[in-house]
């Protein structure tokens, strides 16, 4: 029988805990799936040992806005604006979605994550157009074996009616789910809500969702400050009716004013952005600067799985580097050289682990490797052509990818393994994947690889 103990041994630590610090070589001591100890050495004879000689030991990542149920149609939206995004994938291939669909997307999908180092995800899954969606996407989540948080959204069966008109209650199905499947905040998935949001439904509507979300317990995602929606001045709208709190999530907030970002931050609320996102699709410049001036540390999310690839260490760069532009531009203007840096690459693995972990209410199980928490771990490898020498260590991590992550561990139990999946037949996965990516298009009478026309219903 193997040992429910694990010491991970010899690797050069990245705790992202300031108590612990960083450990040129260290050993990791887990039991339970519980991180029980990290130190620079440990001897524990009755364990498994994990030799990580040559790797960095790390917190797993964490993603807190990914739509995985598009997972079967990545690429498609590659050069699709904003506008074109809600046309052409909520409004044309939602409607278009069976249960299977969804399944096929959030199993791809959440694999994706672990392959890439992603442990934590929550999945903004606003395509639950029956009961049965809904069960198809947890059950893929379940069956993946990822940490995640189910953001049970709304439908895509009418686009107009649940997003436009907001006459229509957030739906009542989610307390089903919440009897049914989530009975426990201590398994690896757990419920949260997507609504709508003051910029895609009314205020009030919004007030009533974020009332429901408060009823059952669990955290709510919203969209802010995408594009030209963000002069709504959704948040200002929230805080007049008083329903802001350190429960909520606002993503992107490109477009949303100082003054609202001020208010998301009095109230105790996190933020979620995707900078890849949203430079290409037209959300607005990325608000991580702002944000951080605002008193707010954000989190990270991939967003659109169909329009950039599934990287949280892209994210983590993408976002780096547009805030470090942004900034040293203001000083160009004024005809100045840039001063010296203020964010740095440690900065952006904090937002990808543990400002990740503080946005879903997680932060006392992961986003850190500190003893009590759980074992969600990465390994990363260095020994590879592009890194080859470590010289820097956030900075090694920072330029990693997914071709450098070893093996990761949710909840102490192996995941990925020495560069393959474990227990996966990815074959198969795959497989379902194309079926549903082929039913779709042929349902929307769209070519393969082309781009679709207008598909509203």
């Amino acid at each position: 029988m193997a040992s429910s103990r694990k010491l991970i041994k010899s690797g050069t630590v990245l705790s992202v805990d300031p108590g612990i610090g960083d450990l040129d070589r260290g050993d990791i001591l887990i039991e339970d799936g519980i991180i029980l100890s990290v130190a620079p050495e440990i001897v524990a004879d009755d364990a498994e040992v994990v030799d990580a000689t040559g790797l960095v030991v790390m917190p797993g990542l964490i993603d807190t806005h990914r739509h995985l149920w598009q997972g079967a149609l990545r690429q498609i939206a590659v050069d699709w604006t904003l506008g074109q995004y809600l046309e052409r994938m909520l409004g044309g291939f939602g409607p278009l979605f069976t249960p299977q669909d969804v399944h096929a997307g959030n199993l791809l999908g959440s694999y994706e994550c672990i392959e890439a180092g992603v442990t934590t995800v929550f999945d903004w899954s606003h395509i639950m157009n029956t009961p049965e969606h809904a069960d198809a996407a947890i059950e893929a989540l379940r069956s993946s074996g990822i940490r995640a948080v189910f953001g049970h959204g709304t439908p895509n069966d009418d686009l107009m009616a649940w997003y436009v008109a907001s006459t229509l209650p957030h739906p009542v199905d989610v307390r089903r789910l919440a009897g049914s499947y989530f009975s426990s905040t201590d398994q690896l998935v757990t419920l949260g809500l997507s609504l709508r949001g003051p910029e895609m439904a009314t205020a009030d509507t919004t007030a009533d969702d974020i009332a429901l979300a408060r009823e059952l317990g669990v955290r709510a995602s919203m969209h802010v400050g995408a594009g030209t929606l963000g002069k709504l001045r959704g948040i200002t709208a929230l805080r007049d009716r008083g329903v802001l709190g350190d429960d909520l999530i606002f993503v992107h907030c490109c477009t949303s004013s100082d003054e609202e970002l001020a208010m998301i931050a009095e109230s105790g609320g996190a933020a979620s952005v995707a900078p890849r996102t949203e430079m290409a699709m037209g959300h607005g410049y990325p608000a991580t600067g702002r944000l951080i001036a605002a008193g707010i540390r954000p989190s990270l999310s991939i967003d659109v799985v169909s329009g950039v690839g599934g990287s949280l260490f892209g994210e983590m760069r993408g976002a780096l580097e547009a805030e470090r532009g942004r900034h040293n531009q203001q000083f160009l203007d004024r005809g100045e050289d840039a001063p010296p840096l203020q964010l740095t690459a440690r900065d952006a693995i904090e937002f990808g682990t543990i400002e990740g972990a503080r946005a879903l209410g997680l932060d006392h199980k992961v986003g850190s490797l500190t003893p009590g928490k759980q074992a969600d771990i990465l390994l990363l490898r260095m020994d590879t052509a592009g890194l080859g020498l470590v010289n820097h260590l956030p900075a090694a991590v920072l330029f990693s990818d997914v071709g450098n992550v070893d093996s990761v561990l949710v909840a102490g139990e192996f995941r990925k393994r020495h560069g393959a999946l474990v227990d996966v037949d990815l074959a198969d996965v795959r497989r379902r994947a194309e079926r549903s990516r082929d039913r779709l298009f042929a349902a929307a009478g769209t070519p393969q690889g082309s781009t679709p026309v207008t598909l509203m219903h």
